[in-house]
Parts: C-alpha cells; sequence; structure tokens
C-alpha cells in the first residue's frame, strides 16, 4: 500500500492539533521565550506612548482653543519625543518578531524534512483526504505561512486587549454621560461612548464573520490548485523521456483553469470583507467624533476633550475589532497549518506501517506495496 492507505478523513481540528504537537517543540528553547518576553515588552511600552499620545491630543487641541502660543510649542517639542519613541520601539518590535518567525520557520521546516525523508517517506506518499501531498509545497509555503501568521496575530490580540483596557477607562472618564430629553423627562446614559463602541465594534465583527465564513475553504481550495499546478508542472519537467506526451497541453491548461478559478473565488471573498474593513476605517473616526458632538455643543466638555474622546473611541473600536481587521490572514493561516496538519499525519501513518511494509518487501511473491 502506498500513502493511500492514510486516506483517512483528516478533520481540520485533528490537522490543526496534529500541527501544533508539532511546532510548539520551539517553543520549548530559552530563545523563543526570550524573543516572547521582549515583543510583550515592546507591546507594553507601544501602548504607554500611545496613551501619553492621547493625552497630548487633548492637550494640543486645547491649547489650540485657547490660542496659547507657548503651550502649543511646548506640545509640538513633546510629539517629536514620543513619535521617536515610537519608532524606535516599533523598529525594535519588527527585528524580533522576524527573528521569531525565520528562526519558527527554520526548526519546523527542518522537522518537516527529517520526518518526510526517514525511511523513504516520499516514496510512499500518495492522496490523502482526497487530495495529492505536494509535500514539498507545503514543506516550503505552507510550513512559512504557518509559523507567520501566528507572531503577528498573537502580538496584534495582545495589543488589541490591551488597548481596550486602557482606552475604555479613558472613554468612561473624559466621554462622561449622555443626556437624552423625552417629553419633559431627561435621560441619563453613564458611559455612553463605551457602550457605542462595544455595538459598533459587535456589528462590524459579526459582518465580517458572516461574509467571509467561506474565506477558509477558499483559500484551502487555491492553495491545493496552486500545489497541484507546480505538481503537474514538475512532472513535465522532470520526465526521463524526451519525448512530449500529447495530453502534456491539455493537462497543464487544466491545471492552470484550476488555480484561475480559485483566484477568482478568492477575489470575490476579499471584495466582500473589504465592503466591511474599508468602510469600518472610513466610519470609525466620524462615528467617534458625531457621537461626542453632542457633549460639545452643550459645553460639557472641551474641544481636546473630543478630540481626545474620538482617538479614544476609535483605539477601542479598533481593539474590539480585532477579528475584522486580520480575518483573512487568520484565515490564510488556518488553511495552511491544516495541510501541514494533514502532512504530518500522513507522514505519522507511514510510520506506523515501515515495519509491515519492510516484511512485505521481502516476500517477492506479495504485491510490490508501492504499486497497489
Amino acid at each position: 500500500m502506498t500513502g493511500e492507505s492514510t486516506a483517512r478523513l483528516v478533520t481540520p481540528r485533528a490537522a490543526l492539533r496534529r500541527f501544533w504537537k508539532a511546532a510548539r517543540g520551539f517553543w520549548r528553547g530559552p530563545a523563543a521565550w526570550a524573543l516572547i518576553a521582549m515583543l510583550v515588552a515592546c507591546v507594553i511600552l507601544q501602548l504607554f506612548v500611545q496613551y501619553r499620545l492621547n493625552f497630548w491630543n487633548r492637550d494640543f487641541f486645547n491649547a489650540l482653543e485657547a490660542r496659547d502660543g507657548r503651550l502649543i510649542w511646548q506640545e509640538t517639542r513633546l510629539l517629536l519625543v514620543l513619535a521617536a519613541a515610537s519608532t524606535a520601539l516599533a523598529i525594535v518590535a519588527v527585528w524580533g518578531r522576524m527573528t521569531f518567525q525565520r528562526r519558527w520557520r527554520d526548526w519546523l521546516t527542518r522537522s518537516l524534512i527529517d520526518a518526510w525523508l526517514a525511511e523513504q517517506r516520499y516514496q510512499r506518499l500518495g492522496f490523502v483526504n482526497g487530495q495529492r501531498q505536494n509535500p514539498e509545497y507545503r514543506i516550503t509555503e505552507d510550513a512559512r505561512l504557518a509559523t507567520d501568521a501566528p507572531i503577528d496575530l498573537a502580538v496584534g490580540l495582545l495589543s488589541a486587549l490591551l488597548a481596550a483596557a486602557a482606552f475604555i477607562v479613558i472613554l468612561w472618564n473624559v466621554g462622561g454621560s449622555l443626556q437624552i430629553h423625552i417629553r419633559g423627562e431627561v435621560l441619563t446614559i453613564p458611559g455612553y461612548l463605551v457602550i457605542a463602541s462595544v455595538v459598533y465594534a459587535t456589528t462590524t465583527t459579526l459582518g465580517m464573520t458572516t461574509i467571509g465564513r467561506h474565506m477558509v475553504d477558499v483559500i484551502e481550495n487555491k492553495n491545493q490548485a496552486e500545489a497541484d499546478f507546480k505538481y503537474v508542472v514538475a512532472r513535465v519537467n522532470t520526465r526521463t523521456t524526451l519525448a512530449a506526451v500529447p495530453d502534456d497541453a491539455s493537462i497543464l491548461a487544466t491545471a492552470q483553469a484550476a488555480v484561475i478559478r480559485q483566484w477568482r473565488r478568492l477575489c470575490g471573498q476579499h471584495m466582500r470583507t473589504t465592503l466591511v474593513s474599508h468602510g469600518n476605517t472610513l466610519l470609525a473616526p466620524v462615528v467617534g467624533l458625531l457621537l461626542c458632538a453632542p457633549n460639545y455643543v452643550s459645553g460639557a466638555v472641551s474641544l481636546g476633550q473630543v478630540t481626545q474622546s474620538a482617538a479614544a473611541f476609535v483605539a477601542v473600536q479598533g481593539a474590539f475589532n480585532w477579528l475584522v481587521d486580520n480575518y483573512p490572514r487568520l484565515a490564510e493561516w488556518m488553511s495552511s497549518a491544516y495541510r501541514v496538519g494533514i502532512l504530518l499525519k500522513a507522514l505519522d501513518g507511514l510510520g506506523e506501517r515501515l515495519p509491515v511494509l519492510a516484511r512485505e518487501e521481502l516476500q517477492p511473491s506479495r504485491t510490490d506495496p508501492q504499486t497497489t
């Protein structure tokens, strides 16, 4: 039997568990945790700078409203210091993030190659889950995507959670309460900006998950079509005979058409998710200002407090909308990790059968295990 003997259905959950079981081995080393500690420190310090910039925003616009030239110049100099600190932290974070990704990919790729070459398993891989394994694509491209995205997503999620916690306090304290007059009665809504940001973020997140619910499957099919196309091209290029097979052109054309068809589906998915993400980017700052307008018109808050609250609103809803901003990247990672997990499950199955295969190869009367 070939790798087709392992062609039992591998569920996405089982494949992802197998991926993490293999990939987390890198995290056991001290170097990985040192990089993680550095990235966490960068996130916390960057959040502190953003928090201070939020108050700078208030002080600058208050100085502008008061036409205080001395205070405006003082705030301008402070802005340069905060901008320099934020830039330096961003550069360090990029180094730490990309170093972690590079080392993790190197570790995982070497592990995959070792498992693939062990006992010549590469000769027995066939189809699993109805898919050609194409280990060269999964070892190179899928392993890269599967180790790139988790670091970006984890750092972004941590930053979003901390930002939400920090800026909600500003929204609650600075934004104050909203008073609505209804038939002579006054309805007071405390912390209305916090409530509005939660409702706004929930709406956009639900919209993104509904519109993009098929994106993982679309990306998986696109990656499989790309892998199959490379496989067909490689077979034609490495054919031992110099004579061309009459069907080569049609086989290549069919594989190429499958790739283009899947890319067309992916384009449609990105167009739909862009409707939510781009619309959110345009509307969020305006919505924050509009929500602050009633208190400013009534004189309850200053211009600086309006801009501070609006900026905090954008920060909070941006944190709550982490899924909206990262949904395509998350779908891409899930697809690649799933494909790497399937390859590992297939190699596991071949490893379990190696003793049986060895006995069968010693019996000439039995069918060659690579041909059934």
